[in-house]
């Protein structure tokens, strides 16, 4: 790392948890910046019941099954405890989501070449079946667009949730005494959701002052669209959708200006 990094001392918002940051984290650490954790989004499987309880025990009258995110497959797997080679054919949106299940010995068999829900609902059509039967696992603000593509062109899709979304109580109250202090230069955004928490304080302690003066980027168009739909400026939006190109892209906008 050069001492003229344009992150080099720069506050960045890491808004994963402890499990997820410290990839994110090593890498903000690689070109100078400080990485400041703060999970703006928690997940926590929801309670058994009988629609999740149907889809486990007819697992083998799918033809496929989809998995959106890696904590979609963690979830998933925490309620699955039969032989994986019993489990039908895999389609992940993208590649990290492919190397957690291949790290478990499940081969993958579908994953589209930009990983975005239009663009796998695309690619995936011509690859399935229109008779196909697809479990969709999800979260519960998943978006609609991948069940609705395929319900729209034949295929059943029986779309489950497993896992509810949340902002933790103490990120709530960090987040809010370090923007009102404006203790970061940065703030990244991996999802809609996180957007949605991060706004949630701002709106709750009068933080909007605070927040024009942080840099902003982001990963993805829907996370982008969320960021513009509350009226902020984003600086930094990579066209490849990973933690590395939103931290090269933030270097770009800072060294230009």
């Amino acid at each position: 790392m050069s001492d003229a990094s344009p992150l080099l001392g720069q506050k960045v918002l890491v808004p994963r948890g402890k499990d997820q940051a410290k990839s994110f984290s090593t890498l903000v650490e690689r070109y100078g910046g400080i990485p400041v954790e703060i999970p703006l989004i928690a997940f926590r499987p929801i309670a058994t019941n009988r629609s999740l309880q149907d889809c486990l025990t007819a697992l083998d009258t799918y033809d496929w099954i989809i998995f959106t995110s890696n904590v979609t497959v963690e979830t998933f797997f925490s309620y699955f405890d039969r032989d994986v080679r019993t489990l039908p054919k895999i389609a992940v949106i993208g590649k990290k989501t492919a190397e957690v299940l291949q790290a478990k010995g499940i081969q993958v068999s579908f994953v589209p070449s930009v990983y975005v829900a239009e663009t796998f609902a695309e690619e995936f059509l011509p690859v399935v079946n229109p008779s196909a039967k697809v479990l969709l696992p999800k979260g519960n603000l998943a978006r609609e667009h991948i069940a609705a593509s395929l319900t729209e062109a034949g295929v059943r899709v029986d779309e489950v949730v497993i896992y509810e979304t949340y902002l933790p109580e103490e990120s709530r109250l960090r987040m809010a005494q370090l923007l009102s202090q404006r203790e970061l230069d940065i703030l990244t955004f991996t999802s809609p959701s996180t957007v949605d928490h991060l706004m949630e304080v701002v709106s709750e302690f009068g933080l909007e002052k605070q927040l024009k003066d942080c840099i902003i980027g982001c990963i993805g168009p829907t996370t982008e669209k969320k960021l513009l739909e509350y009226g902020l400026t984003v600086h930094a939006s990579p066209k490849k959708f990973t933690v590395k190109d939103m931290i090269q892209s933030i270097m770009v906008y800072l060294e230009n200006n």
